[in-house]
């Protein structure tokens, strides 16, 4: 009785081949419809939001999340009690609450402590006193993405750190390594092969989730699909504009994180 195909020949991306067409299609149609273009010179104003919240959070919550999960493999069992403490109570809160708790919560509280710990300063005239407006809703939504997705980049470095073998670790500690020497040249570079598919999906995944950002009135691609179609009416065609270019990026974001690990994967199997 047949096992089914065993053949290992990579098979041809018709799925990509479809999209490519539509997206295509969907461009000349939008190039020739003066309201489709019109829609689309408004939402697109909100690109640079989107990409640069989605850097900005994704950057300093990969650091973030790195050092959480150092601290969750570390030898204390208080470091380690603390950042699986900090990783289930992040990960417990939806996002968008997270975002409402930073932005009109945490913000306030965090400018009260400032100004409680240098009221000397003020009061000598070195410090003047700062104010919750001065904290941008742009950098809270940041604060918030950062904290939020920090929490599950730790649970992805931390796997892939303990996807290496302890025998090479042990290997490099009998050949008088230290600690941050075995990291950098022996655990890092094995574990970021493990690491990058799922750390790709995650800001695969950011970049939708910034979209959230838009209940702050931060000037996002979806905040300006919302106020375009809340002054037009036209509800339809802005959000399929919005959708279109989310699915733009989100796609081309996925293809080169795949193109990026076969890469690697190449590299290291010649």
């Amino acid at each position: 009785m047949s096992a089914g195909p065993t053949s290992t020949k990579t098979e041809f991306p018709w799925w990509l081949a479809v999209a490519a067409v539509l997206a295509l299609a969907a461009a000349l149609f939008i190039a020739a419809s003066d309201l489709y273009a019109q829609v689309f010179a408004t939402v697109a104003k909100g690109i640079g939001i989107t990409v640069f919240v989605t850097a900005v959070a994704f950057a300093l919550a990969s650091i973030i999340g790195l050092g959480i999960a150092l601290m969750g493999l570390s030898g204390s069992p208080w470091l380690r009690q603390v950042a699986r403490f900090y990783v289930e109570i992040i990960r417990g809160v939806p996002i968008l609450v997270l975002l409402f708790w930073i932005a009109f919560a945490g913000a306030p509280a965090l400018v009260a402590a400032w100004n409680t710990l240098t009221a000397p300063l003020q009061g000598a005239g070195y410090l003047g006193e700062l104010l919750v407006r001065d904290v941008s809703l742009l950098w809270r939504a940041i604060m918030a993405l950062t904290i939020g997705y920090s929490a599950f980049i730790s649970e992805v470095f931390r796997a892939g750190i303990q996807s290496v073998e302890k025998g090479q670790i042990e290997a490099a500690k009998a050949l008088g390594l230290s600690r941050s020497q075995r990291f950098r040249l022996i655990v890092f570079p094995q574990a970021i092969r493990t690491i990058l598919p799922p750390l790709g999906n995650d800001f695969v995944a950011l970049v939708k989730d910034s979209s959230l950002v838009s209940v702050l009135g931060v000037a996002d691609i979806t905040q300006m699909g919302k106020v375009y179609a809340a002054g037009s009416f036209r509800f339809f065609e802005t959000y399929s504009i919005v959708a279109y270019i989310y699915l733009i990026l989100t796609v081309g974001l996925s293809l080169a994180l795949r193109a990026l690990e076969r890469r690697l994967r190449n590299q290291h199997e010649e």
